[in-house]
C-alpha cells in the first residue's frame, strides 16, 4: 500500500505513517497540478491546503482514500470521488484551538491597531499619540456565527474577556444557547444588528455560499469588527468591499480567489485595503494543531490498513428511510449468501449495503441487506430454498 502526503505534516505524523504503509511518499511541495501525475500509483492520499481536482480521480485508478487533515473539504471533488468509490474523511476539531486563537488575535489586532503600529516603528515613525485611541474589548457584545468546535473554542476564549455574547447556528436553539450562556438570534443577521465584533465560523457549502450579503453587511457600522477564520466565500464579495469602503474593519485569514501555492504574488483589491488586515490562511498552522491533526489522519489510514469503518468518512451515503431491507438467517459456510444473491440478480435487484453478524460458534449468521428494490414474495421463497437459508424476510 502506497500513502503519499502532499503537504506538510508533522515529522511524527510522517513517521506513523512509514509504520503503517508498504511506501510512504513525503512530498509536501507538491501542487495541485503535480497531483495529477504523482499520486497515479497511490492507494491514500494525504493533504491539507492542497486541491484535489478530478483529474486527480480519473488519473489515480488505484486510489481509494482521501484525507483532508483538516476540517472543510470544499477543496475536494467530492463528486468525482463518491462516483469512483474513493472514501473521502477529514479531521474535524483537531484544528479548532488553533484558529480559535488566531481568531482572538485579530480581534485584538484591530481593537489595538497592533500591525499599523508595528509598521510605522518598522518605517522609523512614533506615533504614540495615535496609536493610544482603542476603545477595548471590556463590555462589547461580540457575536459569533457558526457553533462547531472552532466556533465554541472561540466561546471559550472571549469569557475571559468579559464580554456579552450574541450567536447564531444551524444546530443553535434557545435552550442550548441559554447553557452556553449566550444570547440566542434566529439569524446572522441579528447577530450582526447586536453585535460590534462578529466571529465567523461557518462551513462552506451551498447553503452558506454567499450567505453574508449586504443585508447582513448593511448592520454593520463604520469601526465594527468583522472576522473570518473560515472560508472567503461564505462572504459575498462586492458587499464586503462597500462595507470596508465606508469603515467596517475586517481581520481574516483567508480570501476570495486566494493563491494554491506557499508562495507566490498576490494583487487583491481587499486583501490591499487599509481597512483590512491579514494572514496569510494558516490559522491551522500551529504545531500544536499540526501534531493533532496529523495523528487523527494517521489513525484513518490505520483503519484503512485494518479494513475496519473510515473515522469521518463524509462521502458514504445515508440510507435513505424506508430503502427495502432483507434479513436472511443462514448458516456461516461458504457459498450460501453466494446463492442469496444469486438470486437477488435473477430478480433484478441490486444490493446496496450489506451487514453480516455471525452467532457465537460461528455455525450461524444473520445478514441484513439493503437493496435498490422491494424483493417480490416470490424472490423471497427463492431465497429461503437457498441451501444453507434458514429464513428470509422483508425488514423496514
Amino acid at each position: 500500500m502506497k500513502v503519499l502526503v502532499a503537504d506538510k505534516l508533522h515529522p511524527d505524523v510522517v513517521a506513523e505513517l512509514e509504520s503503517l504503509a508498504d511506501s510512504c511518499h513525503y512530498e509536501p511541495g507538491l501542487k495541485a497540478q503535480d497531483l495529477v501525475e504523482a499520486a497515479t500509483d497511490s492507494d491514500v492520499l494525504i493533504v491539507r491546503s492542497t486541491k484535489v481536482s478530478a483529474e486527480v480521480f480519473e488519473a489515480a485508478k488505484r486510489l481509494s482514500l482521501v484525507i483532508r487533515a483538516g476540517a472543510g473539504v470544499n477543496s475536494i471533488d467530492l463528486g468525482e470521488a463518491s462516483k469512483r468509490g474513493v472514501s473521502v474523511c477529514n479531521c474535524p476539531g483537531k484544528n479548532a484551538v488553533a484558529v480559535a486563537e488566531l481568531a482572538i488575535a485579530l480581534m485584538r489586532s484591530w481593537d489595538r491597531r497592533i500591525p499599523s503600529g508595528v509598521a510605522a516603528l518598522r518605517d522609523g515613525r512614533w506615533e504614540k499619540g495615535d496609536f493610544s485611541k482603542a476603545t477595548g474589548i471590556q463590555g462589547r457584545t461580540v457575536g459569533i456565527i457558526g457553533l462547531g468546535s472552532i466556533g465554541e473554542a472561540v466561546l471559550q476564549r472571549l469569557r475571559g474577556f468579559n464580554v456579552k455574547i450574541a450567536a447564531w447556528s444551524r444546530s443553535l436553539t434557545p435552550e442550548r444557547a441559554e447553557q452556553l450562556g449566550v444570547e440566542f438570534c434566529s439569524t446572522p443577521l441579528e447577530v450582526a444588528q447586536k453585535s460590534s465584533i462578529v466571529s465567523l465560523h461557518l462551513a462552506l457549502a451551498e447553503a452558506t455560499r454567499g450567505m453574508l450579503d449586504g443585508a447582513f453587511f448593511s448592520a454593520l457600522q463604520p469601526g465594527d469588527i468583522l472576522v473570518n477564520t473560515c472560508r472567503a466565500e461564505v462572504v459575498d464579495r462586492a458587499a464586503l468591499k462597500e462595507a470596508l469602503d465606508r469603515g467596517v474593519l475586517l481581520g481574516t485569514d483567508v480570501f476570495h480567489g486566494e493563491p494554491a501555492g506557499k508562495s507566490e504574488a498576490f494583487d487583491d483589491d481587499i486583501a490591499q485595503h487599509p481597512n483590512v488586515y491579514g494572514s496569510h490562511h494558516i490559522g491551522a498552522s500551529t504545531t500544536q494543531s499540526e501534531l493533532a491533526t496529523g495523528m487523527e489522519a494517521a489513525r484513518i489510514v490505520k483503519a484503512f490498513v485494518a479494513g475496519t469503518p473510515l473515522p469521518n468518512c463524509v462521502n458514504v451515503r445515508v440510507t435513505p428511510e424506508g430503502c427495502p431491507n432483507i434479513v436472511v438467517r443462514h448458516e456461516d459456510r461458504v457459498g450460501v449468501l453466494a446463492g442469496v444473491f444469486k438470486c437477488l440478480k435473477s430478480a433484478g435487484v441490486s444490493v446496496q449495503e450489506m451487514e453480516n453478524t455471525v452467532f457465537e460458534g460461528a455455525q450461524a449468521a444473520s445478514a441484513r441487506i439493503v437493496c435498490d428494490k422491494c424483493p417480490s414474495a416470490k424472490d423471497l421463497v427463492a431465497i429461503e430454498a437457498c441451501d444453507g437459508v434458514y429464513s428470509a424476510r422483508l425488514s423496514k
